[in-house]
């Protein structure tokens, strides 16, 4: 769980011309095209560089490009966010596939989970804007199903159909919540560097990683006091 670099390197460098913009595309792969273009202008400029131009511009096709596909910076994003999740999705399950032990497979999960938004820390940031975000879009709300799924399988929901909506228990619920809760805010809290005087007080410690690889190492992730059956209403 090492952390990223920093921001992508630029395609084109000053002066130069943008090697993207002779390159053809076909059809099916300009929304594409266009997502991987967003993604390195929102790792290089942040949310406030990430226009429909920009990215247009950073895929080297017309300025329209992006409007055409997507409508506006809110399809962009959303979508956007949708490849995020599937992202984390996958990597959830190739850090779990091989783990059988049910707590060691939640904090596989865990460590996974945080290191997805260390390694993609402006993605992880817009997966939580839902004020950016058009939640109705039928790839985001897919892609939010699917993690939650996947969360919820590790506290014994079940679930069957590709499109069924979790529903927990309540007991379920509130330990889902909780989880979650905990991982998201130890991934938020490293990726926003809010652990670093902490660890380097701490003894044994060499950084910020470290400590939230102990901090799931010690979490059961399971509420004091409740337990994980499977009760149905």
């Amino acid at each position: 769980m090492r952390r990223a670099s920093g921001s992508s390197k630029t395609q084109a460098q000053k002066g130069q011309a943008d090697p993207s913009a002779d390159k053809p595309y076909h059809h099916g792969s300009l929304p594409q095209a266009l997502l991987d273009a967003a993604e390195v202008v929102l790792r290089r400029d942040g949310m406030r560089g990430l226009t429909l131009r920009a990215i247009s511009r950073e895929a080297g096709v017309s300025h329209t490009a992006a409007q055409h596909h997507f409508g506006d910076m809110s399809g962009v994003l959303s979508e956007l966010a949708a490849s995020g999740h599937r992202r984390l999705v996958s990597a959830l399950a190739t850090a779990t596939e091989s783990v059988k032990l049910l707590q060691s497979r939640r904090q596989a999960m865990a460590r996974a989970y945080v290191t997805f938004a260390v390694e993609n820390p402006d993605l992880f940031r817009l997966m939580s804007r839902n004020e950016l975000l058009d939640a109705t879009r039928p790839a985001l709300l897919e892609a939010r199903q699917t993690t939650t799924r996947v969360l919820a399988d590790l506290y014994g929901v079940s679930t069957s159909g590709g499109n069924e909506h979790v529903q927990p228990d309540t007991n379920q619920a509130i330990i889902m919540t909780a989880a979650w809760a905990y991982v998201h805010g130890l991934a938020s809290l490293l990726i926003d560097g809010r652990l670093n005087l902490l660890a380097k007080s701490a003894e044994g410690m060499r950084d910020a990683e470290d400590l939230v690889v102990s901090a799931i190492e010690h979490m059961r992730l399971v509420p004091t006091g409740l337990t994980e059956t499977t009760k149905r209403r």
